[in-house]
């Protein structure tokens, strides 16, 4: 069985089709089982349509209705939500996004809930689909694309995985062939700025002015633009509700530690306090800053530089989800791609095997186990990534110099 996971000979492109037949088969029905019994704006359940998404919609309707400032005070978005599903103690989805975001959530609060959900889902998916697209140029893309898990955990959800991993991959993507694109996609992401941690590191370490130029520009217009529309008392609103966020959310696990797929996150559930498991999380950070330096400074081909700073974004912060997960996908297709172009290496099948297949039980499995599958999943893919970009360094090293 060891030799099977190391060589991975068993996973061949016939089983690859066909266990992606069957994922993407099982969420279109999930799927559909979910759109047709959502209720507007709740269903039998007793949840909203889209679950997450009802963050987004009652955000919008809140903003237009009261004041976009009211929708940073949790008491007043609860409320909120005491009236729109018509409860006195609903569920409550909480709103984090910056305040530009609210030119997309007023737009979908013009919509009914159920529909505004499917906009949403169909808006952004094709973002997703192009990232994956050219992180994976080869036959059946569009059948892995759709049938990976976490594409079923996001529209579930209703949340922004589509955008963000369209905003995160495709813009490390872009960085060689069109830099100014990679910055505005880079600005975009501020939206979840934590996923940024690690792109201005690499943008200075490797001289990327036109990059960093469009990214602050576009920075600047999306909170300019936001401050001209809702005045410049949103932004200390915005940042008191971070500080609730960080504290209730991060701090306390208001959300659960088995929803959040990070180092902190698996610390934290088996008991770790907050200050030793941030401080892992931390020195994990400060670990991958460094090897994203070398990485992006060395030899190493551009595809595994790309897969290495998408895992790297994803694997630093201690904030992320399993619908985070769909940013993960154009890193598998790179390294599957390298691996397809000059064979693979030790364990790099099965790894990317589990990887594909862990959004899936993620969360489930983190619940009843306690074992952190998501966290495992990243930091897999990050050490194949790593391995092979070292051997590629190495091997080009020992190439003979031209005469």
């Amino acid at each position: 069985m060891l030799q099977a996971i190391k060589s991975g000979d068993w996973i061949d492109a016939a089983r690859i089709l066909r266990v992606a037949r069957v994922t993407l088969l099982f969420s279109v029905l999930i799927i559909g089982v979910l759109a047709v019994t959502a209720g507007d704006p709740k269903g039998a359940n007793g949840r909203p349509a889209g679950e997450d998404f009802f963050s987004f919609w009652s955000a919008g309707a809140l903003a237009t209705e009261v004041s976009p400032e009211a929708v940073y005070d949790a008491r007043e978005h609860f409320k909120a939500h005491q009236r729109l599903l018509a409860e006195e103690n609903p569920p409550f989805y909480p709103y984090f996004f910056p305040p530009f975001f609210f030119f997309v959530t007023i737009i979908l609060a013009m919509l009914p809930l159920k529909t505004a959900w499917v906009a949403w889902m169909a808006a952004t998916l094709p973002i997703y689909l192009w990232a994956a697209r050219i992180s994976f140029p080869m036959r059946g893309w569009l059948l892995l694309a759709l049938a990976y898990p976490a594409v079923f955990v996001n529209f579930a959800h209703g949340q922004n995985g589509f955008l963000i991993a369209g905003l995160l991959a495709g813009g490390v993507l872009m960085l060689d062939k069109r830099p100014l694109l990679a910055g505005v996609l880079f600005g975009l992401l501020t939206l979840k700025p934590h996923f940024g941690l690690l792109i201005p590191i690499v943008l200075l370490a490797t001289g990327r002015w036109r990059t960093i130029a469009a990214a602050c520009a576009t920075t600047l217009l999306l909170c300019g633009a936001a401050t001209l529309a809702f005045g410049a008392d949103i932004w200390p609103a915005f940042f008191k509700n971070a500080a609730f966020a960080r504290t209730a959310y991060l701090a306390d696990g208001g959300g659960g530690w088995a929803k959040l797929q990070s180092l902190y996150s698996a610390l934290r559930a088996l008991g770790a306090p907050e200050a030793p498991a941030m401080a892992a999380q931390a020195a994990l950070g400060l670990g991958i800053a460094a090897s994203m330096v070398w990485l992006w400074r060395s030899t190493a081909p551009f595809a595994l530089k790309s897969a290495g700073l998408i895992t790297a974004a994803l694997l630093a912060t201690p904030y992320v989800y399993d619908y985070d997960f769909m940013a993960l996908a154009p890193a598998l297709g790179l390294l599957a791609s390298e691996g397809l172009k000059d064979g693979f290496r030790p364990y790099e099948k099965t790894g990317l095997a589990f990887a594909f297949l862990a959004p899936l039980v993620a969360r489930t499995l983190g619940a009843a186990t306690l074992i952190p599958i998501g966290f495992l999943a990243l930091a897999a893919v990050f050490a194949l990534t790593m391995a092979r970009a070292l051997s590629a360094v190495g091997a080009r090293a020992e190439e003979p110099c031209a005469a």
